[in-house]
């Protein structure tokens, strides 16, 4: 029997390699679709969390978790050595930055190395994770070729980029269509084949290249417009105009306009670090990718934008910024998510540390953060703890906040996301 019939035959064993954001939800829809799937991690509180039926994912219910656990679709464990036993690998691992802001591989190569001394041959291997064109073939191939796996003759691989939107209520991993590269078509038909079984729309593309691309051109496709947005902002503050009113109007033209919206900077995983694995590529062949970059400084100025307004609000009231109170709202990078990585709103409140205020944060989906070396607990919102500080800052506008109550107690605020959009009050800085 074929990969592929056995695929379609609910009778192949898959695995994922990562079980965070973009792993447990990919390892749940191919659980639920019918196949028994192993999640693989090297951490082992994930393994047990997943193995009593509790998601650490907000996107994915617990119930499901649990059903499918104990329906014996799914299971997990540390030991990569159970990947002999699987027919197909995904790898959903982190892709950092080092910070001298070039890629960071070294999760994609240990993952590899360590899945390739089990792999065997008659699998489908699948890279998930986000990526320079090129990784697949120049860093994935050969470690498969030392471990004696002939890709394209011993085993199938093929790219697909992850595209999950943490907190889209509107789209989920099995709504958001697909995008699979294989290194030959078998492998491509292989891939989509696997997932058939739990989304909605495959799009296969020509090789992996292509779709390591595609990853890379929609995430600076948004950086960049982010940018612009945040350049307005900061433009319309000099003009004296609602950039928020502005935006509104333009969005009324039903083409050749697409709104964009401002923010106190620019954050998760994805979105800032993505094109900086484009530039990185880019120069290594030669090419300088001016405008790219023009957008990383200007979304990398917005915090400290930030940082000015809550200064100018301060000054407005005969305060400094050294020894005031400041509460931020939010640590997240968007609105109802628990994920702070890349989060804007920790660069904001460190700058207003490092300028010698005392820094506090309420975030009802985060309960602690380290902030440069600190540990802070998130803070509960009453009437008299928000009219303690000196300035409330909204950095991330989550639906739970009672926004009234908060334009009542507080001295000032500085709205970085329209959150208080239809509250009239005086108190409320829009930016």
């Amino acid at each position: 029997m074929s990969l592929i019939e056995k695929i379609n035959g609910g009778e192949a064993r898959a695995g994922v390699v990562g079980l965070g954001y973009v792993g447990l939800p990919l390892a749940v829809e191919l659980a639920h679709s019918g196949l028994h799937v192993t999640g693989i991690d090297v951490q082992q509180a994930k393994i047990d969390s997943i193995l009593a039926g509790k998601s650490y994912v907000l996107d994915v219910p617990s119930e499901r978790v649990a059903a499918l656990v104990d329906g014996g679709k799914l299971t997990a464990t540390t030991d990569f050595s159970a990947v002999a036993e699987l027919d197909t690998i995904n790898v959903c691992v982190p892709t950092p930055l080092r910070k001298t802001r070039e890629p960071d591989l070294s999760f994609v190569v240990e993952a590899v190395k360590t899945l390739a001394g089990s792999m065997r041959a008659g699998q489908l291997l699948i890279l998930e994770s986000t990526t320079y064109p090129g990784t697949t073939q120049e860093i994935v191939i050969p470690i498969l070729e030392e471990a004696g796996l002939r890709p394209g003759t011993d085993v199938d691989v093929a790219f697909s980029p992850e595209r999950t939107d943490p907190g889209n209520v509107a789209y989920s991993t099995r709504t958001i269509p697909k995008v699979v590269g294989g290194l030959d078509q078998g492998a491509t038909d292989a891939a989509c084949a696997l997932y058939s079984r739990c989304i909605d729309e495959v799009v296969p593309v020509s090789s992996p290249r292509v779709a390591e691309m595609v990853k890379l051109l929609e995430n600076t496709f948004r950086a960049v417009n982010v940018a612009l947005v945040n350049e307005m902002a900061m433009m319309c503050d000099s003009l004296g105009l609602d950039v928020w009113e502005v935006i509104d109007a333009a969005a009324t033209k039903p083409f050749g306009f697409m709104p964009f919206y401002p923010g106190p900077g620019l954050g998760g995983h994805c979105i800032p670090v993505d094109p900086q694995y484009l530039t990185w590529k880019a120069r290594a062949e030669g090419f300088e990718p001016r405008f790219i970059e023009l957008a990383a400084q200007i979304n990398s100025q917005k915090p400290m934008f930030v940082v000015t307004k809550v200064v100018e609000a301060l000054n407005d009231r005969k305060k400094a910024l050294n020894g005031s109170k400041v509460l931020a709202l939010g640590v997240a990078y968007k609105k109802d998510t628990n994920d702070v990585r890349e989060s804007p709103s920790l660069d904001v409140m460190s700058l207003l540390a490092r300028g010698g205020a005392e820094v506090a944060f309420s975030d009802p989906l985060v309960p602690s953060i380290d902030l440069d070396g600190q540990l802070l607990s998130s803070t509960t919102l009453t009437p008299e703890v928000v009219s303690g500080f000196d300035v409330v800052v909204l950095l991330t506008d989550h639906a739970a906040y009672d926004l009234p109550m908060i334009a009542q107690a507080a001295d000032v605020v500085i709205d970085t996301r329209n959150g208080f959009q239809g509250l009239d009050s005086p108190k409320v800085v829009r930016i």
